[in-house]
């Protein structure tokens, strides 16, 4: 569910967890200054520059409120694969006490499990 974080009501995690008290974050590879995919615009390089590394230091910011009030930040890239990002949410809940948290962390998709036998 999409909802604004407590004490920061203009920021909002893209899925919130709030019995389990996580916030996942989405992150664009642009938008969010990706290490690994980040290439910076040529043109008004320097505007572009401290506007990705404002966005960056919100996402810092964000993070340190939420560890601060009990909450578990977590970011997904967008270059992660849905089976990674699942897995890392999963595993991330089993953390936080969620109950099937750690089954679905070990999930394995069918395309996978159809060759562990082999």
């Amino acid at each position: 569910m999409d909802l604004p974080i407590v004490g920061m009501p203009r920021r909002r995690a893209d899925v919130t967890f709030t019995k389990w008290r996580t916030a996942v974050f989405v992150q664009g590879c642009f938008w969010h200054a990706c290490p690994s995919h980040l290439h910076m615009p040529r043109h008004n390089s320097e505007w572009w520059r401290q506007k990705l590394r404002g966005n960056a230091r919100r996402d810092e910011e964000t993070d340190a409120h939420l560890t601060l009030i009990g909450w578990l930040p977590l970011r997904i890239w967008e270059h992660e694969t849905v089976d990674g990002a699942v897995k890392r949410v999963a595993a991330a809940l089993a953390t936080r006490g969620h109950p099937r948290g750690l089954a679905i962390s070990t999930w394995a998709p069918v395309s996978e499990r159809a060759t562990e036998g082999s």
